[in-house]
């Protein structure tokens, strides 16, 4: 009998004498005579070498397709993270809703904001094919497009999210307290321990000395701020030289901590500082503002509307609105101090929440 692993130079013989064996044979037989003919034509490779050979390609296959996965996921958070400090985030990144650089709309680089929709859709499809797209009609209408970057106005002419427009929410500059009627009370009562910890870290602002440790640099001129969230990341060292402030923190219940769009922190307007209209990155969010030091002279306006702080009060702002706000006092007055921290809207859900934190999530 034929054997497979037999030298090539013996199978043919081991054919005939199978045929030799077997005596006359019919058309019947033809397919397995034929089975029998091609089988050692094809030359066998050893058992150890195949498997070896296969386990290499196999190998570099994978690792090939790892690589792609990583530089595809690390090219998104890249041009996510970009888009978000270009589109406001870093407008800020800190306490100054009133200071923002250029939105992802009218920054002028062209194709920037077709590029950040495509990853925003790429990455909400991802959160569906985890979780699920219910109650994600109005994050899958963003993400596709419409007011942001590269889109038209809000509804309002006035309103021009930078980088993220979530459509049919209610839109107003100045949101009322009772909608985060919670998280209002809890800073409110806070107050005291905020304004400690300020004075924990206060220093004369003159710029004749460097920075001290935990302030960032001015964003603008006499604009400076120290941060406890920046981006959603929290700022270990900060939040420990500022405990009452932190402990604030932990206690809201719609504080955007696990979001790039997410800040909390010192905001600090020397006298005679004047920032002209800024835009924030998206109308998903809403800024609250706890007056700790006022003085006499300042003004905020957000969408036409203008407003002032309050000592021990809060103000709850829609910063995707055109805003301005304004130091007029004279030197002697000191500066305007606030507290600021990026809320949710209340009329986004909890679905809507979890997908743009999933969307949106701070930089690894």
């Amino acid at each position: 009998m034929w054997k497979g692993n037999s030298p090539g130079g013996n199978q043919g013989s081991a054919i005939e004498e199978e045929l030799r064996v077997q005596g006359n044979w019919g058309l019947e037989d033809a397919p397995g005579l034929l089975a029998m003919a091609s089988l050692p034509i094809i030359s066998t490779w050893p058992l150890p070498l195949a498997s070896s050979a296969f386990t290499l390609l196999f190998g570099a296959l994978t690792s090939l397709f790892l690589w792609y996965c990583y530089r595809l996921g690390s090219q998104d958070m890249q041009a996510l993270a970009v888009g978000s400090r270009a589109g406001g985030v870093s407008g800020g990144p800190g306490g100054c809703s009133e200071v923002g650089r250029s939105s992802l709309g009218s920054s002028g680089e062209s194709g920037e904001g077709p590029q950040i929709e495509g990853l925003v859709s790429r990455r909400l499809r991802a959160y569906a094919r985890r979780y699920s797209w219910a109650g994600m009609g109005r994050v899958r209408r963003a993400a596709q497009g419409g007011p942001g970057p590269g889109g038209s106005p809000g509804v309002l002419g006035i309103q021009r999210p930078g980088l993220l427009f979530l459509p049919d929410l209610p839109s107003v500059p100045f949101v009322p307290r009772d909608a985060q009627r919670h998280d209002v009370e809890l800073l409110e009562s806070s107050f005291p321990a905020i304004l400690r910890d300020f004075g924990a870290v206060n220093w004369d602002f003159s710029g004749t000395t460097p920075l001290p440790q935990g302030w960032s640099p001015p964003l603008a001129p006499g604009c400076y701020q120290l941060l406890l969230y920046q981006a959603g990341r929290c700022q270990p060292n900060n939040c420990r030289r500022c405990p009452g402030a932190y402990r604030a923190l932990r206690g809201l219940r719609s504080f955007m901590n696990a979001n790039t769009f997410g800040n909390a922190g010192f905001s600090v307007l020397l006298p005679g500082a004047r920032l002209e209209g800024c835009c924030g990155p998206t109308n998903a969010r809403v800024r609250c503002h706890l007056g700790l030091k006022i003085p006499p002279g300042c003004e905020l306006v957000v969408g036409g509307e203008p407003q002032c702080w309050a000592e021990g009060h809060c103000l709850l702002v829609d910063d995707s609105f055109l805003h301005t706000v304004a130091h007029n006092g004279s030197p002697e007055d000191g500066p305007r101090v606030v507290f600021i921290v990026d809320l949710w809207h209340p009329n986004v859900a909890g679905a809507e929440r979890q997908a743009l934190d999933f969307v949106f999530a701070p930089d690894p």
